[in-house]
């Protein structure tokens, strides 16, 4: 039915256009994300963009900024939000305040229902809004779409100022679509077009109204689209069901990819399911294969450092994952010097943008080397995908790559003897570890300590690089270089063990600055060393007793900082947060060592913290002592969905179970099995070992934990169980 058929529109549309009603109170709701390839999406739970930090954005530039949806010109009620279990639809249910009709007759609260539902695919944001009429009248309602577009660059979003920007066009406005133009300093034309599926009863440059006429329990639709170039086809339903259809079909395509896991919990699995679906959210199909995306909104692109643990996280589900990981970080290897991006000859990338202000060089992002840990972690990661798969063929491929990144380590651990950072431009990051912020790395006085710095767990990684370059090379039958990188590995264990680790302490410091003093403070970045397997085991006991102990263990999970040291803050970024990728690196350290009952306890309170945050574990939150009935405490502007967060689960799961997987020898090896608490049965599906995928059974017997094959696979691999 149109506006006309009901003939009770009499308010004139230019008084339509009144302003939005901003006296509604709007309590602060969660964020919802949507993402496919270089696109992604963050409204509220209403559906509505505000222009803060959300927005929908291409290619590190935000080209819708504001999104707001209002019904008889008020804002709407609450009545829930979702995503869909796969991650493609975005669904808000909402209901009407108070209102008028167009006739001027009052529509009681709760009389319609507003159904919004979303996705993206190929570059384009697609948006289906229904209006349900439950009350016993025909209304005509006035429905505004109140849109903006900043086109503003991803660091702008973040809080960078600029100088000067490009110039905004004028808007090209037809009977159904806005188009937005932007022309960048850097040239580029950036476009965005506003569709809508019925012609607005007004339309400007920043506004549509639509006059709906909904009977009495029936409903309208009204559809709209948001996307880059021309004009498109006018949205209707066909448009919108083909793009959900598809969307949801490569969704399935993506998670398909590796093992999955079932077991005897229901919200358990739920948990499972939703860290698959993030994961699978993240991974963009590159030219050079998958890869995982850092995280939405802020680092929503390949960063060398998060890909590489994403992909660690998911080698034993997943080794594909680390193939078009380590692909991509070899095509894009440093191959000059370059202070402004902090390059060398053989270093890996550590983060890569596409915005305008990358393009023009106002900060070193486009393709940015500084990252002290992300060339020993991209030669550990490949050695572990060596190990998993026995692929040697493509190992073979990365050769040269991996040898120049280690001559790179070589060189830049000539002076010191260990691996060092310190900016070479004042517009790169002043530290380079994973923990990046300027205050994350202090002396136990709180002074800032001068460069160059040796990071405790990039030493780790250094070590766990070397030995694994050892072992391929001398599966190459490069017995030289063997040698080499096994008597490097066993100089930086030793140098490590003297110069890190303090007496006074019972822990190894932070890191050593510029005057070869130690920063005395006890951080997590400890356990990235037991993950590695650098201490020997008397000092691994007592690192993680303290790891354990309620300076770092709040309950939830592990804290990047022991509560007693001068910059300990639990809402910090870094100084006392839990980052739930950091607490699994240390329980499989934990587990490396044999101390499987405490990753039981990791996993716990992890899972826990997931059931408070929907699910799905956030990029940190705020490290508080755990307090009976009450939830972790988020950190406000943490990105949602994380890949190496998401990824958390499969690592604490791999601890938990003990298993590995000998490429070379087609074996499966499962050491001192758990299941996490309250599980007794867990299955792992279509795991690959080889040429073969086979299903492993975990069975809680008593105080024991079995493994076994399936029935139907006992016999295609050896599986090698050891108590």
């Amino acid at each position: 039915m149109t506006t006309t058929q009901l003939d009770e529109r009499k308010l004139d549309p230019a008084i339509a256009l009144a302003s939005l009603d901003e006296t509604a109170p709007r309590e602060p709701h969660r964020l919802y994300a949507l993402k496919h390839g270089d696109c992604f999406a963050v409204a509220d739970a209403y559906g509505d963009i505000r222009g803060a930090g959300d927005g929908f954005f291409r290619d590190d530039t935000r080209v819708l900024s504001e999104f707001r949806l209002t019904v008889g010109g008020r804002s709407l009620s609450l009545l829930g939000a979702s995503l869909s279990q796969d991650n493609v639809l975005f669904t808000s249910n909402l209901t009407n305040l108070p209102i008028e009709t167009a006739a001027g007759r009052q529509i009681p609260q709760g009389a319609i229902h507003i159904e919004r539902v979303r996705l993206l695919w190929e570059e384009r944001l697609y948006e289906r809004i229904t209006l349900s009429n439950y009350s016993r009248e025909h209304s005509t309602v006035l429905v505004s779409l109140r849109f903006g577009v900043d086109f503003r660059d991803m660091f702008e979003v973040r809080g960078s100022t600029r100088s000067k920007r490009g110039t905004a066009h004028t808007a090209e406005i037809d009977q159904s679509s806005v188009v937005l133009r932007y022309e960048g300093l850097d040239r580029v034309v950036r476009t965005s077009a506003i569709s809508f599926s019925q012609t607005p009863d007004q339309l400007t440059s920043e506004r549509a109204d639509f006059f709906i006429a909904i009977t009495k329990r029936s409903s309208q639709t009204l559809y709209v689209e948001v996307g880059g170039g021309e004009r498109s086809d006018r949205p209707e339903s066909g448009r919108f069901r083909a793009a959900a259809a598809r969307a949801r079909f490569g969704m399935r395509a993506k998670r398909r990819h590796g093992a999955t896991l079932h077991s005897s919990g229901r919200v358990f699995n739920d948990w499972m399911e939703r860290a698959r679906a993030d994961v699978a959210l993240l991974t963009t199909e590159l030219a050079t294969g998958p890869y995982p995306y850092a995280g939405i909104p802020w680092f929503s692109t390949a960063f060398g450092r998060d890909g590489v643990i994403s992909a660690l996280q998911m080698l034993w589900l997943n080794p594909g994952l680390a193939r078009g990981v380590l692909a991509f970080l070899a095509q894009h290897q440093a191959t000059e010097t370059s202070p402004f991006s902090d390059s060398e000859p053989g270093k890996i990338m550590h983060e890569t943008r596409k915005g305008e202000m990358a393009a023009l060089s106002e900060l070193p992002f486009g393709r940015y080397y500084g990252g002290v840990d992300t060339t020993p972690l991209y030669i550990h990661l490949a050695c572990a995908y060596a190990d998993r798969t026995g692929d040697t063929a493509f190992i073979d491929s990365l050769w040269p790559s991996l040898c120049a990144a280690a001559e790179w380590i070589e060189a830049a651990s000539r002076s010191t003897g260990f691996l060092t950072y310190q900016r070479a431009a004042e517009s790169g990051l002043a530290n380079q570890g994973w923990k990046d912020s300027f205050d994350s790395v202090f002396h136990a006085d709180g002074r800032i300590p001068k460069g160059p710095i040796a990071l405790v767990e990039v030493q780790g990684y250094v070590f766990a690089a070397f030995q694994g370059l050892a072992k391929l090379a001398r599966l190459r039958g490069e017995e030289e270089r063997a040698e080499n990188w096994e008597v490097r590995a066993d100089a930086i264990r030793q140098h490590v063990e003297r110069r890190f680790w303090v007496e006074d302490l019972g822990y190894y410091a932070l890191a050593i600055d510029g005057d070869g003093q130690p920063c005395k403070v006890r951080t997590s970045n400890a356990g990235h060393l037991l993950y590695v397997g650098l201490p020997n085991p008397d000092r691994a006991r007592i690192v993680a007793d303290q790891l354990l102990s309620a300076s770092f263990h709040s309950g939830w999970g592990l804290r990047t900082l022991a509560d007693d040291a001068i910059f300990f803050n639990p809402m910090s970024y870094h100084n006392g947060s839990i980052w739930p990728h950091d607490t699994a690196i240390c329980a499989a350290g934990l587990a490396r060592y044999g101390i499987r009952d405490s990753v039981v306890r990791l996993m716990s309170g992890t899972f826990e913290s997931a059931v408070h945050f929907n699910m799905r574990l956030p990029e940190l939150f705020c490290g508080f002592t755990r307090a009976a009935g009450e939830a972790p405490i988020a950190y406000p502007v943490a990105c949602l969905p994380q890949a190496w967060s998401a990824g958390s689960a499969f690592m604490l799961m791999q601890a938990c179970l003990g298993l590995q997987i000998d490429g070379r020898t087609n074996e499966i090896h499962v050491t001192q099995p758990r299941l996490p608490i309250g599980i007794d049965n867990l299955v792992v599906r279509h795991l690959s070992v080889g040429d073969v995928a086979v299903d492993l059974t975990f069975q809680r017997v008593g105080d024991r934990v079995g493994a076994f094959l399936a029935d139907a696979h006992e016999g295609l691999v050896p599986l090698v169980v050891r108590s």
